[in-house]
């Protein structure tokens, strides 16, 4: 059993002492809101030991302003896992993993065969703006890219396109500085150190809008790869199109290319369109060489060089929704199918059932993905 750092407790009862100076404005700039959330779900893991886990997760989220130009934003998690995954040998290597982030916001206060209780900082974020330009310290989302399934620029906070929870994005530790120009133009330096000698991050972005395209050029270096990018955004008819290129000069190895066309449609009877196509060119040219570790581990989101990826989404009535994932790697054909259906059970409950369901011949990358049932129920306040 652990415990947090000190310095998140120190920085928990910093952020406490703001609140309670924002509280004690005239008028108090001070927000409290979060959301409870029961994910329920069937699998098996890697080795083949099926599963059940039921996550209960509270978020809550403190946002305030301390005056016009001071401002801040802490979300903190509370989970508890109970099941039979708990007592797999998979669960048990996952747990003791270090983050991937650099400050170790997070612990465990429960570790039982029936019961994980685990508490982190998901986002510890302060804001300074000086007339047009702002400073973030602290966890943060940097969103660099417009893909939906892969983006070639979004390095520091990547995810994978098989993520149960795609909206969870971890944040990274960095600092922020950005000045704008005017509506759309700005430039913006990010850096974010690593525990790792070498991978530290630090780079620029200039966007701007010309002729209806939305455009962003990136320079820099992204845990040790140098990295120059262009992400363009923009309409053709009544459709959105999108793409992403990079030029990755890794600190070993040969550079390559990483590029994504991305295209999105929406139907006046509310069904949604979203098709993306991705080419990695440091992925393996043939099943032989995937290295399924790396894929296991998080450190690599894909395997082989060429994929697809399809997003529908449809609304049965105001209150119920459908959607549909889909990708395929064009290179062994191997699939990742994920049906899923929310209905909002009133304001601010909703009821969620998906699948995840993987397949491929033997030796393809989605052939050893296990599949998944789940069910959430999710209620924000």
């Amino acid at each position: 059993m652990s415990r947090l750092p000190r310095l998140t407790d120190v920085f928990i009862l910093a952020l406490a002492g703001c609140a309670a100076s924002a509280l004690a404005q005239d008028d108090p700039a001070l927000r409290v809101s979060g959301y409870y959330k029961n994910l329920l779900l069937r699998s098996e893991t890697w080795t083949g030991e099926r599963y059940e886990l039921d996550l209960n997760r509270l978020r809550l989220e403190l946002k305030g302003k301390l005056s016009p130009a001071m401002s801040f934003n802490v979300q903190y998690d509370n989970e508890a896992l109970i099941g039979s995954y708990l007592r797999t040998a998979q669960f048990q290597q996952q747990k003791d993993l270090p983050s991937s982030q650099y400050w170790s916001a997070q612990g465990s206060y429960v570790d039982r065969p029936a019961l994980y209780g685990v508490h982190r900082l998901y986002r510890a974020q302060f804001q300074l703006a000086f007339g047009d330009t702002d400073l973030r310290l602290g966890r943060q989302r940097i969103a660099w890219g417009t893909g939906r399934f892969w983006s070639p620029l979004d390095l520091l906070n990547p995810v994978s396109p098989t993520t149960l929870e795609r909206e969870e994005r971890p944040g990274v530790d960095a600092v922020l500085l950005e000045h704008r120009f005017g509506p759309v133009a700005r430039v913006a330096a990010v850096y974010a150190p690593s525990r790792l000698a070498g991978e530290d991050s630090h780079a620029l972005q200039w966007h701007d809008h010309a002729r209806g395209i939305d455009f962003s050029v990136t320079a820099g270096r992204f845990h040790g790869d140098r990295v120059i990018g262009l992400d363009l955004a923009g309409q053709i008819g009544l459709a959105g199109v999108r793409a992403e290129m990079t030029r990755v000069r890794p600190r070993n190895g040969e550079a390559f290319n990483r590029t994504l066309f991305g295209i999105d449609y929406a139907f006046a009877n509310t069904l949604t369109l979203s098709a993306e196509f991705y080419r990695d060119g440091s992925g393996a040219g043939s099943p032989v060489a995937y290295n399924f570790s790396a894929l296991a581990s998080g450190s690599r989101q894909t395997l082989a060089q060429r994929y697809l990826g399809v997003r529908a989404g449809y609304a049965l009535t105001p209150l119920v929704k459908l959607s549909t994932d889909v990708v395929l790697n064009l290179a062994d054909h191997s699939r990742y199918v994920a049906p899923g259906i929310s209905y909002s059970i009133q304001t601010n409950l909703d009821l969620s059932f998906g699948l995840q369901w993987f397949s491929g011949a033997t030796g393809s990358e989605y052939a050893r993905l296990p599949s998944v049932a789940y069910v959430t129920l999710q209620q924000f306040f």
